[in-house]
């Protein structure tokens, strides 16, 4: 959850300030990112609390918790795709990891989120890999 919420910042923070002539195409696709964090952070939070556990639920936390890195200073469009390709490579690794904790416990509905979160984060990974080509 937290490397979910810090990415979903991150792309919203590089959606409003990405610059260049890739701007359009940029800032839509990140728009269309961060949307679908937002919706994921929501459904990791309540399978967190159907599982009886509470969601995390300040930057405090998600800061101590996260692997992602913040954004941080002026960075260019392409700098910006790279490490949000990175990003989205470490959370379907992450992803992996709970796939396969949640199935070794039997929990088939939270290895089923990991399971669509994990092609989520490839698919964007390949897709901004696509843009550094």
């Amino acid at each position: 959850m937290a490397d979910s919420y810090t990415l979903y910042l991150k792309t919203q923070d590089y959606h409003w300030n990405v610059t260049g002539q890739q701007f359009g195409a940029l800032h839509a696709l990140f728009e269309a990112q961060y949307t679908d964090l937002a919706l994921a952070v929501d459904a990791i939070a309540e399978r967190i609390r159907a599982l009886g556990h509470s969601a995390l639920g300040s930057y405090a936390e998600f800061g101590a918790r996260t692997k992602v890195a913040e954004a941080a200073g002026k960075t260019t469009a392409m700098q910006m795709v790279a490490a949000l390709a990175h990003d989205h490579e470490t959370l379907a690794k992450a992803t992996a990891a709970v796939i396969a904790v949640a199935q070794a416990g039997s929990d088939e509905p939270t290895a089923g989120l990991a399971t669509t979160r994990q092609e989520i984060h490839e698919k964007a990974a390949w897709m901004l890999h696509s843009f550094l080509e």
